[in-house]
């Protein structure tokens, strides 16, 4: 028998822009972005609720690459929203317009729209040809200070949460702060919880900083809310960056504290529940836990559910009592499909302190229960 491994080096460029009106004329960012890269086509891909919130906005993206030196094939407008990764309908039709456009690996995709809108575009760009360059527009709240600056993108399959997907670096993130100000007010304060999310598991000062501003935050200041997208933004790639599992090979992703009820409660509401308040339910479940569990002081505890609150973020959802035909709550399952998910062993992050986390390997699922009736009784207190 004869033996070789090879050892294949890869690096990645990872482009985050903030800016503001990227169509203006004036402003070079994303010609920048696209002369590095020496592509010769283009084509924008708007979700359908984008271009109905800006109907001025196809006459601007055209007038802006009539100034670029590329062979710019158009704009489509395709619908968004969670059941655009429900299935694969939507990324067949980004193959069918990359098809059509006859973009190849070195053309540019430009998305525009939320976070399941650059999931389902995203996965059909990083497969056709094997990977067209994406520019991801995110504009959303949880997709400029989370999702949209990732390196992930999936849609749903066997009713569970990105179940079909790839890792793969976008060719640039351009976070345009006008879209952030489109957004519908519940859209826009729910994403926050992802900034949360980052600053518990990442940085002390973070949320610290969300605290200090929690007033402002919550009455969705547009100078606060933007100050604080760019730094939960920039933590989160610089976590991919430098954490050391970009591509999540191991079996623990810090990342996604607090995502396995989320991705879990989704699923059983049909994706009524979206994603940013169900990552608010699991973020507060977590945070309860750990502090059950002896491994977070319970002042630090209350100190997060009472910045959730602030927030006007709901700590409970009544699928977290949905029972299954043993009695048994069916949001655990969620625990097992989150480890199938992954990989190897199951690993849950749980809070050792603000901006600490502890990997655990198992959780009770009595004290789980019990840290439900609590967030369920002090959610109705509070309503």
């Amino acid at each position: 028998m004869s033996r070789y491994d090879f050892q294949i080096p890869v690096t990645f460029k990872h482009r985050i822009v903030f800016t503001r009106d990227a169509f203006s004329a004036g402003n070079p960012a994303l010609a920048e972005i696209l002369s590095e890269g020496g592509g010769r086509r283009a084509m924008v891909l708007v979700e359908e609720t984008v271009a109905e919130l800006w109907p001025g906005l196809k006459d601007e993206i055209r007038s802006y690459f009539a100034g670029l030196d590329l062979d710019f094939r158009g704009i489509r407008v395709l619908p968004g929203g969670e059941s655009a990764k429900a299935e694969d309908h939507l990324v067949r039709e980004v193959w069918a317009a990359i098809n059509a456009a006859h973009l190849d690996r070195h053309s540019y995709a430009l998305a525009i729209g939320g976070g399941a809108f650059l999931d389902a575009v995203g996965y059909g760009a990083a497969t056709a040809h094997r990977g067209v360059r994406l520019v991801r527009f995110p504009t959303t709240t949880l997709s400029q200070d989370d999702s949209g600056v990732g390196v992930k993108c999936a849609i749903n399959a066997f009713g569970k949460k990105n179940w079909v997907g790839t890792f793969v670096v976008p060719f640039a993130v351009i976070n345009d702060f006008r879209f952030l100000q489109s957004q519908d007010e519940e859209t826009r304060r729910g994403g926050l919880i992802e900034a949360v999310k980052v600053a518990l598991v990442r940085d002390r000062g973070f949320f610290d900083w969300i605290e200090t501003n929690l007033a402002a935050l919550a009455e969705l200041d547009p100078e606060t809310l933007e100050t604080c997208v760019e730094n939960s933004a920039l933590l989160h790639a610089r976590h991919i960056a430098t954490g050391g599992d970009p591509f999540e090979t191991g079996s623990s992703r810090p990342l996604d504290f607090g995502h396995w009820a989320a991705h879990k409660l989704e699923a059983m509401t049909s994706y009524q529940l979206s994603h940013a308040p169900a990552v608010g339910v699991g973020l507060a479940l977590d945070t309860l836990y750990s502090a059950r569990a002896g491994l977070l002081d319970p002042s630090v505890a209350d100190q997060i559910l009472r910045v959730l609150e602030g927030l006007q973020i709901a700590i409970y959802h009544p699928a977290l009592d949905w029972l299954d035909t043993a009695g048994r709550r069916r949001v655990l399952d969620g625990l097992d499909e989150f480890r199938e998910h992954l990989g190897g062993r199951l690993t849950i992050l749980l809070l050792a302190d603000l901006g600490r986390g502890v990997d655990v390997h198992q959780l009770d699922e009595g004290l789980l229960g019990e840290c439900v009736g609590e967030l369920k009784a002090r959610w109705e207190h509070r309503v």
